[in-house]
């Protein structure tokens, strides 16, 4: 299902609806699940504003058309040779009936990774949590933001870490811990943030749960960033994630 380009992220049609930006069959690209055929749930609506991101058309601009839980599950169902599921945005967490589509993939007998930037936390059923926290260098400053002159600067930053949801998210699920790098001064940044997580939750994080992520959303730019990417992961002892989608189909939608 493409993107809906008309439609706009403000109000429920009805009760218990999503709004989705795409829902496509393809390969997971990151992660440690990196390689498996997946089913794509992708809503639209972020509470961030990464002057980065790769999926524009649900945060900087937000388009879908509204599903229902039924609905979704029959476009996944429709792929009957994928057993995985990966509901991603977008911040899918940010909408309320994300629980109820994670429980009813999960009783259907899919594998369910939310894809989430791990400011919010859901007791739902979630085989894997990929979560994803910003940096500093995620912020849309004047000088990087794609759509205006820094306006949501102030509110980005304010947002981008929680300590408190990122403590529940990793004690309660297994857990893969994404970081985006943009170059050699995220690093440090990412440690503060291991150091002042660890103490505060019951979870054992590991640097093998660490996985930093080129940025990059097209193959000119991954070119540019996964060379020093994989650098700081092996200086450092953590893990390197690719970004096979990207490789294999560049920016294409639905990918």
């Amino acid at each position: 299902m493409p993107v809906n380009a008309n439609a706009q992220v403000d109000g429920n049609d009805a009760e218990g609806d999503l709004p989705i930006n795409e829902l496509f069959y393809s390969i997971q690209g990151e992660g440690e699940l990196a390689g498996i055929p997946s089913v794509f749930v992708r809503t639209s609506g972020c509470n961030l504003r990464c002057w980065f991101c790769d999926s524009y058309h649900t945060s900087w601009e937000p388009t879908h058309a509204w599903m229902d839980i039924d609905g979704i599950l029959d476009e996944v169902t429709s792929h009957n040779q994928c057993d995985h599921v990966v509901v991603t945005g977008g911040e899918p967490m940010i909408h309320d009936e994300i629980t109820d589509l994670l429980d009813s993939l999960s009783a259907a007998g899919y594998h369910t990774t939310i894809e989430t930037n791990g400011t919010i936390y859901r007791d739902a059923e979630i085989d894997l949590a990929s979560i994803s926290p910003k940096l500093a260098s995620s912020t849309p400053t004047a000088d990087r933001d794609p759509k205006g002159d820094g306006e949501w600067e102030a509110e980005h930053e304010q947002r981008r870490l929680d300590l408190d949801a990122l403590a529940d998210l990793v004690e309660a699920y297994s857990f893969q811990l994404k970081f985006v790098v943009t170059g050699d001064d995220d690093v440090e940044e990412i440690q503060t943030l291991l150091d002042e997580l660890r103490p505060v939750t019951n979870a054992t994080v590991r640097n093998e749960d660490v996985l930093l992520m080129p940025e990059g959303a097209t193959r000119d730019r991954l070119n540019e960033t996964r060379e020093v990417t994989a650098e700081l992961a092996m200086e450092h002892g953590y893990r390197y994630t690719p970004r096979l989608h990207v490789d294999l189909w560049n920016d294409a939608p639905g990918t």
